[in-house]
């Protein structure tokens, strides 16, 4: 996947997490963020963690492994299953 919008616009990682109902994604090492954390105890101690933070799924878009384009997804069915097809090199994904 690669980002469309925001501070780590053309950045590619990977999906790690998806949030259907409220539209975003995680994306490895894009969208970093820093968070504070008060130390709890022996097993818990406190610093500065790094986090990724959702985006949503409108900002990423795919990247097609035979053209290494941006692409949009096409769905043909063959033989009664469903394929998904890169539509900019017809390639299956």
């Amino acid at each position: 996947m690669e980002v469309l919008i925001g501070k780590d616009k053309g950045r590619k990682g990977k999906i790690e997490r998806v949030f259907p109902t409220q539209g975003l994604v995680i994306v490895g090492g894009v969208n970093i963020y820093k968070r504070h954390r008060k130390a709890r105890g022996v097993r818990k101690p406190g610093g500065i963690i790094e986090m990724a933070r959702p985006l949503a799924i409108s900002k990423v878009a795919l990247v097609c492994p035979h053209c290494n384009k941006k692409t949009r997804v096409g769905i043909k069915i063959a033989d009664g299953k469903k394929q998904r097809f890169c539509k900019k090199c017809k390639g299956e994904l």
